[in-house]
């Protein structure tokens, strides 16, 4: 283990093995030689100059990469596509003149970084998955237990622990619906030439246009897309905007990731739930009884890493000059790679998170029966007002008597006795006995438990069946 130069977090904290290996040069640099293979195959099918012999040679080495001669031929040439062309021909000796024949350096930089965030994207859509498997779990065993719900930051109804999970889930859904769009648009750069025209192609195919055409499915479906799913037009390059649309979905789990994180980080300041706490764990070096919501606290810092990130590739595409200038590469190779090593890591905290949420029904009803009174009194209004009483008189009586006894909380550390306020006014007519028979939670939570049987029946059963769910996660820290 080197410690005296410089390592990414995320390739020794974060993200996991197999986002890292989308991301290595083993991938990148194999990609690059199953893409001269393919063109090459293409070639010789469509009667160029090139020997099905040469085709298996190429074949046979894509995993013989010798890195340390293509990187002393960089220094030499100045140039990584050639030296990698230079280092596959040493090992390919009767194929090293047909290598890249026809081509640009994009032809296997662009579309191998199309391939490698195809595959990124289908890995980030397994966790997803999977953590909206877990919060199906805990939303169905939590759908039944009243809690407080907030506006602003303050009580206002009852909701129970599982419906607000659906609204967790239901953000996740949106990003799931989001990737599958992006994933299912996805299209090669194919075979485009220098500024996009092709002309190197018409050359050699001697103006063929229809052999190019179909020289660029045939790479299309041996790289594992459909014939057609190749850009229709191009500069050098594919459009920046690509980029720039699949980090911002990686944003859109970032942000629902974050919302989850902080509402879990609040939750567990008040004592309702917790995420996982390890036996040995240690929540503070000074104060040894603390149970800091750790885990909650790096997903906010990864998802406000990734939200930020989204500038990046927006930037580069707009500031692409003509078909092509190269102020994108530099910028581009760190983004996109950083930007789904990061969502990577927030969903394998959000696997282990989701996975073992702990939550204490005492005391999410003690701080229910503390806020409640303040509740019911709309129905205590609505019940006087039938039995004759004046609803706006009746308000009035509930408004003076929530102040006094909100104070009684707030300025004194009393306990709330609103009922017992309610109960001694005449105005109201009712008895302690029958106040207390209202105060039942379950009274006041709406059609929650219908809300989240419905939701995971509809909208998430559909996405869980038959998906493939991720290995369960070791977290480095």
């Amino acid at each position: 283990m080197s410690t005296n130069s410089y390592e990414s977090p995320f390739c020794t904290r974060y993200a996991s093995k197999e986002m890292q290996y989308l991301f290595s040069a083993d991938k990148k640099f194999s990609t690059w030689r199953r893409l001269w293979v393919a063109l090459a195959r293409a070639e010789h099918e469509l009667g160029l100059n090139v020997t099905a012999e040469q085709v298996a040679e190429l074949e046979a080495h894509i995993n013989d990469i010798d890195y340390e001669a293509a990187a002393k031929r960089e220094k030499e040439c100045r140039h990584d596509v050639m030296s990698h062309v230079y280092a596959y021909g040493l090992c390919c000796p009767n194929a090293k003149g047909i290598i890249h024949l026809g081509a640009t350096s994009c032809y296997v930089g662009d579309n191998t970084d199309i391939i490698i965030m195809r595959d990124a994207l289908k890995l980030v859509r397994t966790k997803l998955v999977t953590v909206l498997g877990n919060l199906a779990k805990f939303a169905d065993e939590w759908k039944a237990q009243p809690c407080l719900a907030y506006t602003h930051c303050q009580p206002a109804q009852l909701t129970t622990v599982g419906k607000r999970a659906t609204l967790w889930m239901n953000e996740l859904l949106m990003d799931l619906e989001e990737l599958d769009f992006q994933l299912g648009r996805m299209k090669l750069l194919g075979s485009k030439g220098t500024t996009g025209t092709q002309a190197s192609f018409m050359e050699l195919f001697r103006g063929d246009g229809a052999k190019i055409r179909a020289m660029e499915q045939k790479i299309a479906v041996e790289m594992g897309f459909a014939a057609d799913a190749v850009v229709p037009v191009s500069g050098q390059t594919y459009s920046r905007k690509v980029d720039a649309q699949v980090l911002n979905v990686l944003s859109g789990i970032a942000q629902s990731a974050m919302k989850f994180a902080n509402d879990l980080r609040l939750l567990q300041s008040f004592k309702e739930m917790e995420e996982p706490f390890e036996a040995g764990q240690i929540g503070s070096s000074a104060m040894a009884y603390k149970r800091n919501p750790m885990r909650s606290e790096r997903i906010t810092a990864l998802a406000r890493y990734l939200i930020t990130d989204t500038l990046n590739p927006a930037f580069t595409a707009g500031t692409q000059w003509f078909e092509r200038t190269l102020d994108d590469s530099a910028n581009k190779r760190i983004a996109v790679a950083e930007g789904f090593l990061a969502a990577d890591a927030i969903l394998n905290i959000m696997m282990n998170v989701t996975s073992g949420m702990v939550v204490y029904p005492a005391v999410i009803r003690q701080r229910v029966m503390n806020e409640l009174p303040f509740m019911a009194t709309e129905n205590v209004i609505m019940d006087a007002a039938a039995a004759g009483g004046d609803r706006q008189e009746l308000h009035e009586h509930i408004r003076v008597h929530s102040m006094a006894a909100g104070a009684e909380v707030k300025q004194k550390g009393l306990k709330n006795d609103l009922c017992e306020r309610i109960v001694n006014d005449p105005i109201f007519g009712v008895t302690a006995e029958e106040l207390e028979s209202r105060l039942d939670p379950a009274n006041y939570t709406g059609r929650s438990v219908q809300q989240v049987e419905e939701f995971l029946a509809e909208f998430i059963q559909p996405v869980l069946s038959g998906a493939e769910s991720a290995a369960d996660v070791e977290l480095t820290v």
